[in-house]
This record gives structure tokens, sequence and C-alpha cells, in this order.
């Protein structure tokens, strides 16, 4: 099992403080865990985070006994992307959990080889389950979805033994839709209505035969002889 150690927080250093010095605060509490403020080291945990997740079970290690917690939630600053704060949900010995855990596409989908398209509805389930069992994801296998229509349920998931499915036993996880190509509509070209005469665009010479054009209003006519 992974495991991060933690120190008490004291109460007049500060966030600012914490993280000068390579720590950064956090915060454990669960069904039987008053909320108590620690901080713990900023560079250790994120490997720890990015290895767990919200789905692996880490032992807390440092205030009284350890505990079997989940990374319940994580602060980022939202311009430079370090991490600002932690929360651990300790989990109660002998009690299941209720978790969504994340959905692991595996295989290649016959369909989608054969020019269709493999569309994955959920990419997470609910399950509830013991802590020692509890998965860091769930695999979803697609290469049984050979035809248009195909889908896998939640229902069909491979669950640990402990487990119980929360989500919609038929709520729909992936399936097969057909590709259908898309029709480009070409505008026909403008044709002038039958004795209609075009008119040349403004500075263009007139046609070939075409009638000369009207002399401009106030333009004075030629005396007749």
């Amino acid at each position: 099992m992974l495991a991060i150690e933690v120190e008490a927080r004291k109460a007049k250093e500060s966030p600012e403080a914490l993280r000068t010095r390579g720590a950064m605060p956090a915060v454990f509490y669960g069904p039987k865990e008053g909320a108590t403020a620690v901080s713990i080291d900023a560079h250790k945990f994120e490997k720890i985070w990015r290895e767990a997740g919200e789905t692996t079970v880490v032992a807390l290690k440092g205030i009284g006994d350890d505990k079997e917690v989940l990374i319940h939630d994580v602060q980022f600053h939202p311009v430079t992307s370090s991490l600002l704060h932690a929360d651990f949900y300790v989990l109660e010995k002998g009690k299941k959990i209720k978790i969504k855990v994340p959905l692991a596409f595996t295989g290649s989908a016959p369909a989608e080889k054969a020019g269709h398209i493999l569309v994955k509805t959920l990419h997470e389930i609910e399950i509830e389950v013991a802590p020692a069992e509890l998965p860091h994801n769930l695999p979803v296998d697609v290469s049984a979805l050979a035809n248009v229509g195909d889908h896998i349920t939640a229902s069909q998931i491979i669950l640990p033994p402990s487990a119980k499915l929360i989500s919609g036993a038929k709520d729909i996880v992936a399936s097969i839709s057909e590709f259908k190509e898309e029709k480009v509509e070409v505008p026909e070209a403008a044709v002038p209505a039958e004795g209609a005469v075009e008119t040349p665009a403004e500075g263009a010479a007139p046609a070939a035969g075409a009638p000369k054009a009207e002399a401009k209003a106030g333009e004075k006519k030629e005396k007749s002889a």
C-alpha cells in the first residue's frame, strides 16, 4: 500500500510559509475522525497523487495510528498549476464505501475497424466496495462490439467480489453507431431568365453586337441638319 507522512500543522504557520519550505497544507477527516489540519511534503505528495489519484487507498502516517485514506480533493493554483491544498478522507474500518471509479477501455472493436464509430458514453461508474478491494480503474473490453447497435451496459462490467453496482445497470457505457458520409450540396450556377439581358459591370466594354446605351439625361441632342 502506498504511504505518506504528515505532520500536525502549527496554528501560527501560514500556507505561504509552509510552501516556502517545500510543504503544503492539508486536512484529514472521516465519519469517525474530526477535521485535523496537517502539513505534508509537497514533492512527495505530488508523486503519490500521480500514482494513486482519487481511487487508491493510501496509508497516512505520522499522527496517532496509521489511517487508511483516499485523496478526496486537491486544489491547484489557477495560473501555475502548483499544488495548494489536499483533503484526505479517512475510511471507516469494516465499512464499504461508495465511490465513482474511472473506466479503462481495452481491446479493439471490429465494428470500428469496419469504419463505424465507437461511442464511449460513460467514463466512470459508481460502486460500493470494501476499501481493500477498491480498484484504481475498471477495465471495459470493447473487442466484442462487431456490429452497428452492439453495446456494453454498466451491468456487464466485471466488479471486485465485494462490490455492488450503484450506477444504473442498463446505463450504456459504449456502443457502435453507423458511419454515414454527409453529402455536400453544390449550389447550381445562376442562369439568367429567358429574354433577360445581362448588364455589363461598370467600366466594362459592351459585348460585340450589343445595343449602345441611351444618352445620359441632360446631354444635348444633335441638331438635325
